[in-house]
């Protein structure tokens, strides 16, 4: 879900060979690993989470803080995904950091860099969390980090009452999608949808979701992991494929970027600016994850079925597909060090006590199944809660999330920002496909 990337809202894998657990002279090892420098009851942790969400995450553990007598001290950076490498090939790690990336934390692990979970947090894991969850923090076989929060990606957020007024339906079908979204611009006269990839260093993120979205729901479970392993490559067809889907939309001129330019706009809008113009009405779909409706929040808008704004999920390709097809992200906590006080927040950060600490203060959700959705936020942030809680729904972990960082983080961002800008989809796809590592 939530990557320093997308968590700037006012309201709200490279897996090899592991170094044993026991094993010694790595910087994660028990002779003072962290950087805390505190003492012991200080324990350092290192995230994406930034601004207003920084606040309520320090909020989150205030409480639990003061009664186990441990000070956490968060430091949030929008240059994680390059900052961790840096900080553990120094020697001065945090002692815990909230990976935005499976793969990341993998390749953190594959590098002797982490310590592996306790067996209190992996007893956390074992009971609240699904085995899909449990294998995102699990690399050859050793659990090193407990999931945190999560979020639902796929959503197309509308205004209802303008669909009633114009008579649209929700579409059930991709191709329906596709007639909509023909429909309402041959109705208006403008585009209907908007998109923005910019997020700083990590622009082009939104794009990535809409490929795998596309992908999974068009090609199904096998191929989408056997692409997330390299074993059908950026040129297959079947990406192709996806692209060509996406592309139907986003590279057409007559359907984007409704209130803020052309197709190469998408590039460089950034991904939050969307929210205003929905609320405004100058644009009629857009294509977000679940934590956008905090950044509808900021924009006046209220999301609700009855609201200025509500969503539905980017429907399957085939007509009456049964149990939700998602995509989605989520952080894994990983430990640099293995100190009691770290061992002990790494613990509370796995538990439902926590999970229901922090969304009951409002703009996330979490797959941890001890989690009440009766303290979510929003209707949209139940639904979701509900979704990844439903043992028919089929979930899938943001590709890109879960490649390594070269790939997922670097040629697949730069690929959709060049796909946007006007590249040949055939060029991206071998300019991604190069970035993939060659062991």
């Amino acid at each position: 879900m939530r990557r320093g990337r997308i968590l700037v809202s006012a309201s709200a894998l490279a897996v090899g060979g592991l170094v044993l657990a026991g094993c010694t002279g790595g910087p994660g090892a028990s002779d003072g690993g962290g950087d805390g420098g505190g003492g012991d009851n200080v324990v350092t942790i290192y995230g994406t989470i930034v601004d207003t969400e920084a606040e309520l995450l320090n909020e989150s553990w205030a409480e639990w803080e003061e009664e186990n007598g441990i000070d956490i001290e968060y430091e949030a950076s929008q240059e994680f995904e390059a900052q961790i490498a840096v900080r553990a090939q120094g020697g001065t790690p945090p002692d815990l950091a909230i990976f935005p990336q499976p793969g990341l934390l993998a390749d953190m692990a594959d590098r002797g860099y982490l310590v592996p979970a306790p067996e209190a947090v992996a007893d956390n894991v074992a009971e609240y969390w699904s085995e899909d969850w449990a294998a995102y923090g699990t690399v050859d076989g050793t659990l090193y980090g407990a999931p945190l929060m999560a979020s639902v990606k796929g959503w197309i957020w509308y205004s209802p009452s303008t669909f009633a007024e114009n008579g649209w339906e929700v579409p059930t079908t991709w191709q329906g999608l596709l007639d909509l979204t023909a429909q309402i611009q041959q109705s208006t006269g403008a585009p209907p949808w908007c998109a923005g990839f910019g997020s700083d260093a990590a622009t082009g993120w939104p794009g990535t979701d809409w490929i795998e979205d596309v992908v999974l729901r068009q090609s199904g479970t096998d191929v989408y992991d056997q692409w997330v392993a390299n074993e059908v490559p950026f040129t297959d067809p079947q990406i192709a494929s996806a692209f060509d889907e996406v592309g139907k939309i986003l590279l057409d001129p007559n359907y984007v970027n409704a209130g803020f330019g052309d197709v190469q706009s998408i590039g460089t809008t950034p991904f939050g600016d969307p929210a205003s113009a929905l609320v405004s009405g100058d644009c009629l779909l857009h294509h977000q994850a679940s934590f956008y409706d905090g950044f509808i929040t900021d924009a006046g808008g209220t999301v609700a079925e009855d609201g200025d704004i509500w969503a539905f999920l980017t429907p399957p390709f085939e007509e009456g597909a049964e149990g939700a097809v998602v995509t989605g992200g989520g952080e894994i906590v990983g430990a640099f060090d293995d100190r009691e006080a770290v061992q002990m927040v790494q613990e509370y950060l796995s538990s439902p006590e926590w999970a229901n600490s922090r969304v009951s203060l409002g703009g996330v959700i979490s797959a941890n199944n001890g989690l009440d959705p009766e303290n979510a936020s929003s209707e949209i942030l139940s639904a979701a809660i509900a979704i990844l809680q439903d043992p028919e729904t089929t979930f899938r972990f943001d590709a890109s999330d879960l490649m390594p960082g070269a790939v997922g983080s670097g040629t697949f961002w730069a690929g959709m920002r060049d796909w946007v800008g006007g590249t040949p989809t055939a060029t991206v796809l071998e300019q991604i496909e190069a970035g993939w590592p060659s062991s």
